[in-house]
């Protein structure tokens, strides 16, 4: 194949939008030469994959479970990636290196501030897998107090302290059934699997502040949709994947994509073709 290339890697990753979104992105610049793809990649053959990679290559887009098997076979990383070990963007350079970085904790940010939150005086989160850990760190930029983590063990309690004290913030920990009181905070970012929540969808109280849910497939969820329809402010999976999306092709390309809109809206109808 002729011209410049990338892709996402993951296992499984049928379902990734990313192709969606970054070839939306090259229309948008007209970049005609530029391919995306993506490939089924799991730990064991990561090293194989990016060590036959050619010079037509200029990056990859890396989801679960490579985010951190990645990191061994760089040559270097950026301090957003060391911070929450975690890398979901490698740009290939001129010279031949391998450098990693991490746009889902900008894109966290990036997503709050388009809808003009760029500050919160606390904030709950409801789970403590690895997008909790980038939660943390965006919140990081963002909270002035307190972070309340509710999860459903002690050792992911214990975790959840330990990453807010890497990060420099305050987090105090609750058991998942007392979930319902997260509701009340000005900022509640969900980052639990499908499902997780609907049990809270009913106790959404009257004036909500802002939900960031980061599924997007199904969408709405029950939790989102109950906040709706109480007039608080949701923000979705797709918001999220739309602006780290836009700031991988801002590193791999050199170049910044125009408006979103026509980003989001090729990710709204792939999704409604599911």
């Amino acid at each position: 194949m002729s011209g410049i290339r990338a892709a996402v890697l993951g296992s499984p990753i049928e379902h990734s939008l990313s192709p969606v979104l970054h070839r939306a992105a090259y229309r948008e610049l007209g970049l005609a030469d530029w391919s995306y793809d993506r490939f089924e990649i799991d730990e064991a053959a990561l090293p194989g994959f990016i060590a036959g990679l050619g010079p037509e290559w200029a990056g990859l887009s890396l989801t679960m479970p490579l985010k951190r098997a990645v990191i061994p076979l760089l040559d270097g990383i950026s301090d957003t990636a060391a911070s929450v070990e975690a890398v979901n963007t490698v740009v290939f350079t001129k010279d031949g290196r391998r450098l990693g970085d991490n746009t889902d904790i900008p894109g966290i940010v990036a997503a709050l501030d388009e809808r003009g939150i760029d500050k919160v005086p606390s904030a709950a989160i409801l789970g403590a897998g690895a997008t909790a850990s980038s939660a943390l760190a965006a919140l990081s930029r963002i909270c002035t107090g307190e972070v309340t983590a509710y999860v459903r063990s002690q050792a992911r309690a214990d975790e959840m302290r330990q990453w807010g004290a890497r990060l420099g913030v305050t987090v105090r920990t609750a058991d998942w059934s007392e979930a319902a009181e997260a509701l009340a905070a000005p900022l509640v970012i969900a980052t639990t699997p499908a499902g997780a929540t609907d049990e809270l969808a009913a106790a959404v109280p009257a004036a909500p502040g802002t939900l960031f849910d980061v599924l997007y497939d199904p969408w709405p969820t029950a939790l989102a949709a109950s906040w709706s329809q109480r007039d608080g402010t949701v923000i979705g999976g797709l918001d999220l994947l739309v602006h780290q999306a836009v700031l991988q092709v801002e590193q791999m390309t050199g170049r910044t994509p125009g408006p979103l809109a026509a980003i989001r809206a090729a990710g709204e109808r792939a999704l409604a073709a599911r």
